[in-house]
């Protein structure tokens, strides 16, 4: 795991989501790359140094909330993107290869209704980047127990599965594998990929409506510093791809989520 990017935005906790990235990283001597973004249009053409300013405002924004963050020896690099962020964050990867993006989640106040809000939606649904989701004010610590749930053990290449090897290798974790059988699975969903079957001496299979109800089913028993879930279609965030947002009552968990990519 070489570069991390954490997008930030406008919200007061973000330095605590890059604090977290940072001590991350250092564990793998990773470079963190804090990324924001503007949105400047050509049709201010007659203003010709607009987004040259915008985006030195944009970096000078950076450059405070790294201030706030102890760096812990490891390298940050500022990146600032005119546009969508979907766009610049894939723009991004293509140049530079991203292995993780780590984001906030909208709120950890249960009382809020949003899991994940717009913004941070669009990221899970719309890249093919691994990202965690780290629930803001988090303090790192070495993970030791990751709970990794499914629907489907198929995977179209086992490599989607490097950043949680990492992970697993670095702390020493143990990963407790939960297979979810929900209504419509087929056999072929029952047949979990042998490279998963490696990272873990332990297979629950559970039969529950979706793959949150198996989580909360174990959750409480199995006490996981992680979760890692699966990008997919008909997968765990299924409700993400009618729209971004994810509410609190389709999902909701208080430790970090690593999402990965089961895209070929």
């Amino acid at each position: 795991m070489n570069n991390i990017l954490v997008p930030i935005g406008t919200s007061p906790d973000s330095s605590s989501t890059l604090q977290y990235a940072i001590d991350f990283a250092a564990n793998f001597g990773a470079k963190v790359f804090v990324m924001d973004v503007f949105s400047v249009s050509s049709a201010a053409g007659s203003l010709a140094n607009v987004e040259e300013k915008v985006a030195k405002s944009s970096k000078e924004h950076i450059k405070e909330v790294i201030d706030t963050v102890s760096t812990n020896n490891v390298e940050l690099k500022i990146a600032t993107y005119n546009g969508d962020i979907i766009d610049g964050l894939n723009d991004i990867h293509h140049e530079l290869g991203i292995d993780l993006i780590i984001i906030a989640p909208r709120s950890n106040d249960i009382q809020e209704e949003l899991y994940l809000g717009n913004t941070s939606g669009r990221i899970v649904k719309q890249t093919d980047i691994p990202t965690m989701i780290v629930p803001k004010g988090t303090t790192f610590k070495p993970i030791k127990n990751i709970m990794t749930a499914f629907g489907s053990g198929v995977l179209k290449r086992s490599r989607a599965l490097n950043p949680l090897v990492a992970i697993k290798d670095k702390f020493r974790a143990q990963i407790n594998l939960l297979l979810v059988k929900r209504p419509g699975y087929s056999e072929e969903d029952l047949q979990v990929n042998t490279a998963l079957l490696d990272l873990s001496k332990q297979l629950t299979i559970t039969e529950q409506a979706n793959t949150y109800l198996g989580v909360l089913e174990h959750y409480q028993n199995q006490h996981p510093d992680m979760l890692c879930v699966f990008r997919r279609k008909r997968g765990f965030f299924k409700k993400l791809w009618e729209k971004n947002t994810v509410p609190k009552s389709e999902f909701f968990v208080p430790i970090p989520v690593l999402i990965l990519s089961t895209k070929k």
